[in-house]
């Protein structure tokens, strides 16, 4: 039997950074293991705020383990403040999964609700209730923060995970590297 694979999904963001942990097999079955919000407060000096983002990152990551980080990869936005600090943010995000020495991958909005729904330009809602039903959730994810990060940890385990077999680590994605890595961690 093979282990799951653990990704960390990251929906960045300055004054609230989702991030949601799913185990996922590779009938690409997934299993909730964590979610919630990192939060720093918008009158802080965005050193300090990116340093609370930092710091809730690496809880996630001491306390869940996991063996991939994906990140929602930056996008063209209106709003140059907002989207200078999903990128601060995003950067963050990346840097702590360096630092712990997980591999990272970024994946766009639409590849996100594509993965999920099967439609690019889906809702919100639906990528809710999609996370909702493929982790067996009572409930919709809230809030949209982490719903996004969830939803991003299960597209990356769809798209990069679980399809070599261990011990062929030469030709493997990072995800996949991860995968059979934990698989021969689990056998100890």
């Amino acid at each position: 039997m093979t282990s799951p694979l653990r990704v960390l999904g990251v929906d960045p963001g300055l004054t609230r950074c989702g991030v949601g942990v799913v185990d996922v097999a590779r009938d690409r079955s997934a299993r909730l293991v964590h979610v919630g919000v990192v939060r720093s407060a918008p009158d802080l000096p965005i050193e300090r705020r990116l340093a609370t983002i930092a710091a809730g990152l690496r809880e996630v990551i001491a306390e869940h383990r996991p063996h991939v980080v994906a990140v929602e990869r930056v996008f063209a936005q209106h709003n140059r403040s907002t989207v200078m600090g999903t990128a601060q943010a995003s950067g963050i995000a990346l840097l702590v999964a360096a630092e712990n020495g997980l591999d990272a991958a970024t994946h766009t909005p639409s590849e996100v609700k594509a993965a999920i729904t099967g439609y690019g330009a889906a809702e919100k809602l639906q990528v809710q209730t999609m996370v909702a039903r493929v982790l067996r959730l009572d409930a919709l994810p809230q809030p949209a923060d982490a719903a996004d990060a969830l939803a991003l940890a299960i597209c990356h385990a769809w798209r990069r995970g679980g399809t070599a077999a261990a011990g062929t680590s030469a030709a493997l994605t990072p995800a996949q590297r991860a995968w059979a890595d934990a698989e021969r961690l689990s056998r100890r």
